[in-house]
């Protein structure tokens, strides 16, 4: 070993030293996956050597040759892993083995629950697997060299998992990364090439490089020591270029894993190859939880990208629309230079028409998953649904069958679970009913008790109630669902159709004219607060409710903009109340304009306070119902 200079002690950070005592304690159930994670990044350090010498052909130093060697020593207790991928500075090896994942720490973190089951499936999507390694060994050494810098520039990063690393710089003649770990007292059964080798075509199998082991062979005449040959133990051929009737569900699981950095198998996938105009083949995958990013939309996402076989690219994001950014898989194109760049790609008509193939493959994944096993859908749309509702406003031309995927809370249930399709309410629609109700609102409590339900409770009319902040929004790009146009039941005037009789119409035509004075005197009393008073047909229990008017915002839209600091246009609620209910009839009858006009203004509030509205004026509202209170107990 060359003589180490610039040798210091550094501190891990909290993070890492907090994750280090949950890898210590056992944290995965499974021992031996620490070597499928090492494997793992070995493999990444290869891709993204392949990658780079694209345009620098002299970071490959003369060994095009790539590959994974893993090697054990029995008497030291070792075992060692070494790729000649790109390899770390000693920048790299600090920032990237002291840290975690260089981003989202305060996230993981944060998520920890100390349930070991639970937080071995932040592991991977923090992408922390290189501390597996300590869960067999009680050190761990890293030599390595970055692919392009000169062999003086070698880093040697040594640890032994507890508050601390050492960093040191070496001579190092050959390019990428060496790991050696020390096992632990009891952990010997994995210096023992049969264990390493089944395990490698446990997990390892799909890895698209050749991982090597040593084969003793007996010794040459004259020598005291057995040659050491290396064959290769994996298939060494991608995954997605095999027949899918050659590969089974464990290799297409443990795949996923690699790519997505996951613990856990995903939901679904899908393994297709194109041929005919366009060439490619791909892998996608709908993971089974939500990644700790999902929502925030500038996080990095996308596919794989390979152009005949040859890695370019991670996070392509041009392939899918941003509605679809869980998904991991591959993309294998003939189509595509090899010197493709993210500038090039989103320009390029063939990625128009792989995308459009691609979102379709996505949906049609979906659909089947929905339809074949509803609760695991459930549980997909628990993780993804929220993400999923950005699709019609994002995607105009697959808006029908996006909306086919969405999933609702309605008035048929009594748990607030989001688990009503749209097919579904329309199959058991009522009778002559050609409409698809809805109702928006900030809670499932808020909505599921509103008044404007009144009269669909009273007819057995099912209504969908939306409470995501996004739902409104989202509604404002579904307008019908297989010909069905959708209607906010808190928006304009009520129109059942053919679910009214034309007895009720005719009713309701009669009251409404019998209480045109009782209108105009409320249009006094209420003024600028309202664009208009009518009596409501939605009502049968509550004296009143404000309803939306027809283009106007409703109130999710009017926070939301107001949460962002944007202006929101004036707009005046429609007041209507229920002539039948005890407290308009002594309205009606009410002489004093001053009691008539408190009694208007108790009732408008209430009326917003049950709409989940804030009150403009608390205090007045306050002091009116006092005054009333007062005189009831006079």
């Amino acid at each position: 070993m060359s003589v180490e200079t610039q040798k210091e002690t550094l501190g891990f950070q909290t993070e890492v030293k907090q994750l280090l005592h949950l890898m210590i304690h056992s944290l995965y159930s499974n021992k031996e996956i620490f070597l499928r994670e090492l494997i793992s990044n070995a493999s990444d350090a290869v891709d993204k050597l392949r990658f780079e010498a694209l345009a620098k052909p002299e970071l490959l130093e003369g060994g095009a040759e790539l590959k994974i060697r893993v090697s054990f020593d029995k008497d030291a207790k070792t075992v060692t892993l070494e790729d000649n991928g790109i390899g770390m500075s000693r920048e790299d090896a600090i920032t990237h083995l002291g840290t975690i994942a260089k981003s989202g720490t305060a996230d993981f973190m944060k998520h920890l629950t100390g349930d070991q089951k639970k937080d071995s499936h932040l592991i991977g999507q923090f992408g922390v697997g290189f501390y597996s390694a300590f869960i067999v060994a009680d050190k761990v050494d890293v030599y390595s060299r970055r692919a392009g810098s000169a062999a003086s520039e070698g880093v040697h990063w040594s640890s032994k998992g507890e508050g601390d690393f050492e960093v040191a710089t070496i001579d190092k003649a050959e390019r990428g990364t060496r790991i050696v770990l020390h096992l632990k007292s009891g952990e010997d059964e994995f210096a023992d090439g049969w264990r390493l080798r089944n395990i490698i075509k446990k997990y390892s199998d799909h890895i698209a490089l050749p991982i090597e082991l040593p084969k003793e062979v007996a010794a040459a005449e004259g020598e005291d020591k057995p040659a050491v040959e290396w064959e290769t133990v994996n298939r060494a051929s991608a995954l997605w270029t095999r027949p899918r009737t050659e590969i089974k569900d464990e290799e297409y699981q443990e795949f996923y894993k690699h790519i997505a950095h996951d613990f856990e198998n995903p939901l679904s996938w899908s393994h297709n190859k194109v041929e005919g105009k366009l060439e490619y083949s791909s892998l996608l995958y709908v993971p089974t939880r939500a990644p700790f990013d999902l929502y925030q939309r500038e996080a990095p996402k996308g596919l794989k990208l390979y152009v005949q076989r040859v890695f370019v690219m991670d996070q392509a994001e041009s392939f899918l629309p941003l509605y679809l950014r869980f998904i991991k898989g591959v993309v294998d194109s003939n189509d595509l230079s090899l010197n493709v760049s993210r500038e090039i790609l989103q320009k390029d008509p063939i990625i128009d028409s792989m995308k459009s193939a691609l979102t379709k493959r996505v949906l049609d994944m979906l659909e089947k998953l929905a339809k074949n096993e509803p609760e695991q859908y459930k549980g997909f749309w628990k993780n993804f649904g929220q993400v999923m509702k950005e699709g019609p406003a994002e995607d105009f031309a697959n808006k029908e069958k996006i909306a086919g995927l969405l999933r609702f809370a309605s008035t048929s249930g009594d748990d607030g679970e989001q688990v009503v399709g749209l097919a579904e309410y329309l199959a058991r629609a009522k009778e002559g009913q050609d409409k698809i109700y809805y109702l928006t609102g900030e809670t499932y409590a808020q909505v599921k008790n509103s008044p404007h339900l009144e009269v669909f409770r009273k007819k057995g009319i099912e209504v969908l109630l939306l409470t995501d902040r996004i739902d409104e929004w989202l509604m404002s790009y579904l307008s019908d669902f297989d010909g069905k146009n959708f209607v906010d039941v808190a928006r304009g005037d009520l129109d059942l159709g053919n679910l009214d009789s034309e007895e009720d119409k005719k009713a309701a035509e009669e009251v409404a004219k019998s209480k045109e004075g009782l209108v105009e005197r409320l249009k006094t009393a209420l003024g600028e607060s309202v664009a208009e008073v009518r009596v409501s047909h939605r009502l049968t229990d509550s004296p009143a409710i404000l309803a939306i008017g027809e283009q106007d915002l409703g109130l999710q839209m009017r926070q939301i903009l107001e949460a962002s600091g944007q202006k929101v246009p004036d707009s005046k609620p429609i007041f209507e109340f229920n002539p039948a209910h005890p407290l308009i009839e002594k309205l009606d009858n009410e002489q004093s304009d001053e009691r008539f006009g408190d009694l208007s203004h108790i009732l408008f509030d209430q009326a917003a306070l049950a709409a989940g509205d804030s009150l403009k004026d608390p205090a007045a509202y306050v002091r009116r119902l006092n005054k009333l209170l007062v005189e009831l107990s006079a």
